[in-house]
């Protein structure tokens, strides 16, 4: 589903030139939950940001299902991300006017020419799938941390994307709603989601397929499979 072959990605200012990214390469295949670690600044985030399509590499190439992406006009780039990507947040990134119902059809946002029928349900669905049906009317600040993420999950599935990318998803909880967090997110890779997470945990990355180790923007040789 991925490839990204000497990726890189430099911010440069009128005299400093930084490498957040150097000669990254990576497969990533179909069905796939693949951990990405390491230290603070070491680039996980831009990574993450490539691969999902919001960020643009400096050098290299990205293959997306085969498509090279890495220099595609943002209108391309929009309907990819429309059609095959969901993201997760540390933050949540709920819209605190919108009740949790109205915050998940904000993953249908581009698919207008969806019936409403058939919008209706995949709203309610992705409800039921993470456990948040009984909250549809209520708005961010009424839930708990643990819930609003779940909500978070719940817009980012709900059009039923080929690849789920999570920013540190368990960050913002505690043990227990992060371990649940990770539950829903292997209940979602074992229906066949791809999904690439950064993480701080050892112990959640654990729960991956495979863990890619991060430092000063590059890939560390010998990437791992999880225990």
């Amino acid at each position: 589903m991925i490839t990204l072959a000497g990726i890189q990605r430099l911010y440069r200012s009128d005299e400093v030139e930084t490498a957040a990214l150097r000669d990254i390469e990576l497969n990533v295949e179909k069905g796939e939950f693949v951990a990405v670690m390491g230290p603070s600044g070491c680039g996980k985030s831009t990574l993450l940001n490539i691969i999902g399509l919001i960020d643009k590499p400096t050098g290299g190439r990205y293959l997306f299902k085969g498509e090279d992406v890495a220099q595609a006009e943002e209108a391309a780039l929009a309907a990819i991300r429309a059609r095959h990507l969901g993201f997760i947040f540390q933050s949540f990134n709920l819209i605190d006017e919108l009740t949790v119902a109205e915050n998940i059809e904000l993953g249908l946002i581009y698919r207008r020419k969806m019936a409403a029928s058939e919008r209706k349900s995949r709203i309610a669905s992705a409800m039921d799938r993470v456990g948040i049906a009984h909250r549809a009317g209520h708005y961010p600040h009424q839930l708990s941390g643990g819930q609003q993420q779940r909500a978070a999950i719940a817009r980012a599935i709900v059009g039923q994307p080929d690849l789920i990318l999570a920013d540190e998803p368990t960050g913002n909880l505690d043990s227990e709603n992060g371990a649940q967090v990770m539950e829903i997110l292997k209940g979602l890779n074992a229906e066949g989601a791809t999904i690439v997470m950064v993480t701080h945990s050892a112990a959640q990355a654990d729960e991956a397929g495979r863990i890619v180790d991060m430092l000063d923007g590059r890939i560390v040789a010998g990437v791992r499979r999880a225990s």
